[in-house]
């Protein structure tokens, strides 16, 4: 019973029925809605929290912190990794992510994707390293979004400590340093060019990788 309630709530999680952010059933209502005891549901939940899904907040209720195992794996594993490491998985990643979306991108993601290139844009404007450094990462996971592959966004979602760090020079420069590539990654996106699309991408990253000592 507890592995079937386990299975369960995961699904819940995996599938967004219990969105990232939100909090989780109280502990009478999961009872009802499996139809199990309150042990077997504590057990449940309990496996959420050692799988680092879930966090328990005093007094506030368990709150879902991931999607999936594989986020939080690759999170705790990115915070260890050297800069180049990071980089290069990032241009392999949202290279291959770009030449897909490239492929697959609806009118929704188009929409979604200027959106963020908006946004990313007016950050500029403004001295503020948080902020630049949130719009950076909306825009690429919306590329991931739009390969409509899920273990992409998992992957992205996963690596998000990684891509900050790596980040770190760009968002401290005085102007934008990529304003046209990202122009362009969009652009290739918008039209259906998977290679341009690509290209954009190794157009910001190699730079960085090839400034670093070996």
């Amino acid at each position: 019973m507890t592995d079937a309630v386990t299975a369960r709530f995961h699904e819940a999680i995996a599938s967004g029925e219990w969105p990232v952010g939100e909090r989780i059933p109280v502990e009478a209502e999961l009872m009802a809605w499996v139809g199990a005891g309150r042990n077997t549901v504590r057990e449940a939940v309990q496996s959420l929290v050692q799988a680092g899904l879930v966090r328990r907040e005093q007094g506030r209720g368990t709150f879902v912190i991931a999607r999936s195992e594989l986020v939080t794996s690759l999170a705790r594993r990115a915070t260890r990794a050297r800069r180049r490491d990071g980089l290069e998985l990032r241009a392999a990643i949202d290279g291959a992510a770009a030449r897909i979306a490239a492929r697959r991108r609806t009118d929704t993601d188009v929409v979604a994707l200027q959106t963020a290139l908006d946004a990313r844009s007016r950050t500029w404007e403004q001295d503020d390293r948080r902020l630049r450094t949130a719009a950076d990462l909306d825009l690429h996971r919306a590329v991931a979004v739009a390969t409509h592959n899920e273990l992409f966004v998992e992957l992205y979602d996963g690596l998000t400590p990684i891509y900050a760090e790596v980040l770190a020079d760009d968002v401290d420069a005085d102007v934008d340093p990529h304003p046209q590539e990202h122009a362009q990654l969009v652009r290739a996106i918008v039209e259906q060019r998977p290679t341009e699309a690509a290209e954009a991408v190794s157009a910001v990253l190699e730079p960085l990788i090839d400034a670093l000592p070996d």
